[in-house]
């Protein structure tokens, strides 16, 4: 029986697939964890921090998923190795990988130093890089695997208040790309959710540094962010968790090596 994700989506339920989400412990990623579990996935979840990966273990249970946390941080290769070591040991296979990471701090460009570009570089490009060079090997056993990159929607329109996130992340659409062409005849999907304004802590805090640069509220500057979306609201973890888990069902497999975004419309340039 197919599965009704919130919105309506519906994807039929999964054949006993594993997956794994990074920094799953609140916003988007949890998001996606949740509407993953929903549809039948067994998941590893991570996050830096053991209270928060904890509690949304916890959430998730109580809906019924099957699910193990540990804390890893995305940004170290050491550490990130060790989460797919857990992985094996927990379920011995892998098909889903979501690939999340806390977005790195603003700034304008000119006012980073290099110390910051390496952080932002190891935190938004390798993160993704390393995890895919995991996650493959493993895919390919089962000829089988689905790998999705949350992106930004400065992959189409950069913000100049995010320069570290606005200028990597397109990088990182050209990894899912390039790997995309490269897996395509394996059963390996590769692609990329580009989030608008999403209601998170990640967004608040940067309509907060807006805030603070303006010297204005924030309740300002989010009603005139709204103002500027065609939909007219920022949007749900929910809204980006439905179309991930659509493309990491096996309904997805003929969809591979785009950039999709969930904006409610606020991108207007052409793909």
């Amino acid at each position: 029986m197919a599965v009704a994700l919130d919105g309506g989506l519906t994807i039929e339920p999964t054949k006993e697939r594993v997956g794994v989400v990074l920094a799953a412990s609140s916003g988007l990623g949890l998001g996606c964890a949740d509407a993953l579990a929903s549809v039948g996935v067994r998941l590893v979840i991570c996050a830096r921090k053991r209270d928060g990966v904890d509690a949304a273990v916890a959430s998730l249970q109580a809906r019924g998923a099957t699910v193990f946390g540990t804390t890893t941080d995305v940004s170290d290769p050491v550490q990130l190795a060790e989460l797919f070591e857990f992985v094996d040991a927990t379920f011995g296979r892998l098909d889903v990988l979501v690939i999340n990471a806390g977005g790195p701090p603003p700034g304008r460009i000119l006012e980073l130093d290099d110390d910051s570009w390496h952080k932002a570089f190891d935190l938004t490009f390798m993160s993704v890089i390393r995890s895919m060079r995991h996650a493959v090997p493993r895919m390919r056993v089962n000829s089988y695997g689905r790998i999705v990159v949350l992106g930004s929607s400065n992959v189409r329109q950069p913000n100049p208040q995010i320069a570290l996130s606005s200028a990597l992340r397109p990088g990182v659409a050209g990894a899912v790309k390039t790997l995309a062409i490269e897996l395509a005849r394996e059963g390996i999907t590769v692609n990329m959710v580009s989030p608008g304004r999403i209601a998170t802590e990640r967004v608040r805090m940067l309509d907060e540094h807006t805030a603070k640069f303006e010297g204005a509220t924030y309740e300002s500057v989010r009603a005139r962010s709204e103002g500027t979306i065609p939909a007219g609201h920022y949007g749900m973890p929910a809204d980006v968790g439905g179309l991930v888990a659509f493309l990491a069902s096996e309904q997805a497999g003929y969809i591979t090596g785009q950039s999709i975004l969930v904006d409610g419309g606020l991108v207007s340039s052409l793909p």
